[in-house]
């Protein structure tokens, strides 16, 4: 055997001790890569039904927020229409007060005054 077989011998040697060292690792990457493919296998099998689910409770979600944009709605003419009920009602009382006011009070001063004069005849005796 020669130097240069000797030296060959001992890199062959080396070469085989470098990938012996290295194939353990490899070999555990390799599990570790298996194991996230079925992980993401799993979690994409999983996945499917979730979105169906959540895209059901987003439709029904937007359905009751439109329903509870109609009773905004309509709470908001109730609102309106109240205070155009309540407007009226003052207007109404505004007016009964100037048509049916004055005349009431001259009617009220009117009988006032035929009772006291009605009293004061009884007082003094004509009937």
């Amino acid at each position: 055997m020669t130097v240069g077989a000797i030296a060959g011998l001992i890199a062959a040697l080396a070469a085989l001790l470098l990938v012996g060292f290295l194939a353990r690792p490899l070999l555990k990457l390799a599990r570790v890569l298996e194991e996230v493919r079925l992980v993401v296998r799993d979690f994409g099998h999983s996945l499917v039904p979730i979105m169906s689910e959540l895209r059901g409770t987003v439709t029904a979600a937007n359905s009751e927020i439109e329903k509870v944009g109609l009773i905004t709605e309509d709470a908001s003419r109730v609102t309106a229409n109240a205070s155009t009920v309540a407007r009226s009602a003052a207007e109404l009382a505004t007016l009964f007060s100037a048509t049916v006011g004055g005349p009431l009070v001259k009617t009220a001063a009117f009988s006032y005054g035929i009772r006291s004069a009605m009293v004061k005849r009884r007082k003094h005796g004509v009937r």
